[in-house]
């Protein structure tokens, strides 16, 4: 017998139900044998094991107690980042730091560029390696959201990029594809399956062509490193292009369905936090904008980036930390239902900072409260089955196009289980641009939980997902007239839509409404 296995099963015969019950059986455990209770990571490791020789049977309630950071899989996905290697950028911003041998504007210390770097920006790599850690963590792992980040995307060579790209999907698919449209086939029955593709790329090298170039790989949602809606800040801070390409981009993007997340730095050389919650307001007034996701990077003030300089010689004030911490506390508040503010603040070493509240690592904590945000109300492990749930809409008119909002909430709204956003273009076609159910991970195949306990913790596989998809289906048909339905599928998701009817048409599930 394994020295670990008197642990797991003590543990399965205590009774526990919750972290409590945990807690307390690891106290009687150590009392009564005179040795300390293992950690999580490797009581799940021997359960594992026990479970695959037959020694005990699977129980989805020990896994949820012994899960490690549960966080990393209570949006119903894991995110996995990967990082590109260092390669030279367009851009000449006053911010930006440059480190030899890091991508630019990435630094040593956040945790995404320390993995890279130990595994040489080996793409198949930083995959099975993380993948294998959330594993080790008791995280389901078979919905990946994989984040491609590192300096800007578009201006790496287009061999790289599809280099890069295949590999992160090998790594996926377990194996090595002999083609790039090999290695998505393979990923739809694949057990780690890429759900939905992420870039982060500068708003001028959005064009037609490169929308194009983006479905070919994949990719579901774009990173736009937007920083500022204000031509004179973005030229003060040599950004290098306006707000025009911003507005450009935004369109193109959603035209073709893609989620757009815009990257938004308050406290930028020459701006004011006045001018900035103004900033923020008129994302979500103006049409030309209207990002999907948020990222408020606040400005950080880095010893390698040329701002340095600048507020050395007298030139730059970083805000107070009451003052920044007021200011996001009142951008949250301008925030619609249909926006998810993914984070707050940069993982940047505050040793790397030389001053000003970017040195704050809890600004998120700071900040404190809910908002109107997808991120607050996310239903995460608070899923009651027997809630009663409503179906909300929202209209709002977005580049040129009226987007629709569909949500399964609680009465007040406080709860968001699952949510749909689609499009209807000015040319009156319609677009599934996103569809994603909130709460636990549940795995794709698992139709029926074990021991009856994972299907009281998480509102996936519940169906949420397909009454929406035929609820945007009857508004396009009803009441747009349209006859053709398109979703900007993640690879690892077709075969979901293939069970409701979508076919493969180049790079989009496709249904025809009749």
């Amino acid at each position: 017998m394994r020295n670990l296995d008197p642990s797991i099963k003590e543990l399965i015969t205590s009774g526990a139900k919750t972290l409590k019950d945990l807690a307390s059986c690891k106290r009687r455990f150590a009392k009564k044998h005179q040795a300390p209770f293992p950690n999580n990571i490797a009581l799940l490791k021997t359960y594992h094991e026990l479970v695959k020789s037959k020694s005990i049977k699977p129980s989805a309630l020990i896994e949820t107690l012994l899960r490690t950071r549960p966080v990393r899989s209570l949006s119903g996905i894991v995110n996995i980042s990967v990082l590109t290697k260092p390669y030279k950028c367009p851009g000449k911003c006053l911010y930006c730091p440059t480190e030899k041998g890091i991508p630019k504007s990435y630094v040593s210390g956040e945790p995404a560029v320390e993995r890279a770097k130990r595994l040489k920006y080996d793409p198949y790599l930083q995959v099975k390696k993380r993948i294998e850690m959330l594993e080790s963590e008791g995280h389901p792992t078979d919905k990946i959201e994989l984040r491609v980040v590192g300096g800007t995307w578009s201006f790496y060579p287009q061999k790289y990029q599809a280099w890069f790209v295949k590999r992160c999907f090998d790594a996926c698919n377990n194996g090595h594809a002999m083609s790039f449209k090999t290695s998505h086939v393979q990923n739809e029955k694949a057990r780690y399956r890429i759900v939905g593709l992420s870039v982060e790329t500068r708003p001028d090298f959005i064009t037609p062509s490169e929308i194009k170039r983006l479905r070919k790989l994949g990719v579901t949602m774009v990173e736009l490193g937007v920083q500022s809606i204000y031509d004179d800040i973005l030229k003060k801070n040599l950004r290098g292009h306006g707000v025009k390409e911003t507005i450009s981009a935004t369109k193109l993007l959603k035209d073709a369905g893609f989620k757009v997340l815009y990257q938004m730095m308050p406290n930028l050389y020459g701006s004011s936090s006045a001018r900035d919650l103004k900033m923020f307001k008129t994302l979500f007034t103006d049409s030309r904008f209207q990002p999907d996701l948020l990222k408020i990077y606040p400005c950080a003030l880095l010893k390698s980036a040329p701002l340095f300089h600048v507020w050395r010689k007298g030139g730059y004030r970083p805000y107070a930390e009451k003052q920044l911490i007021s200011l996001v506390r009142a951008i949250k508040k301008t925030v619609p239902y249909y926006v998810r503010i993914q984070r707050i603040a940069r993982d940047i070493p505050s040793k790397s900072i030389a001053a000003g509240p970017a040195k704050i690592s809890n600004l998120r904590q700071l900040v404190g409260g809910h908002c109107k945000c997808i991120r607050c109300r996310e239903v995460k492990g608070n899923y009651d089955p027997k809630e009663k749930l409503y179906l909300f809409r929202q209209n709002y008119q977005a580049s040129s196009g009226q987007e629709i909002f569909l949500s399964f909430e609680n009465k007040n709204r406080s709860k968001l289980y699952s949510l749909l956003r689609f499009r209807i273009t000015s040319q009156n076609t319609a677009i599934i641009r996103e569809i994603h159910t909130y709460g636990q991970l549940q795995p794709i195949a698992q139709d029926q939980d074990v021991g009856g306990f994972a299907s009281n913790i998480s509102p996936q596989h519940k169906g949420l997902g397909k009454k929406l998809i035929a609820e945007a289906e009857k508004i396009s048909r009803r009441e747009f007239k349209v006859k053709k339905i398109a979703v900007i599928s993640g690879v690892g998701a077709r075969r979901y839509y293939r069970k409701l009817e979508y076919k493969l048409e180049k790079t989009y599930m496709v249904k025809n409404l009749g």
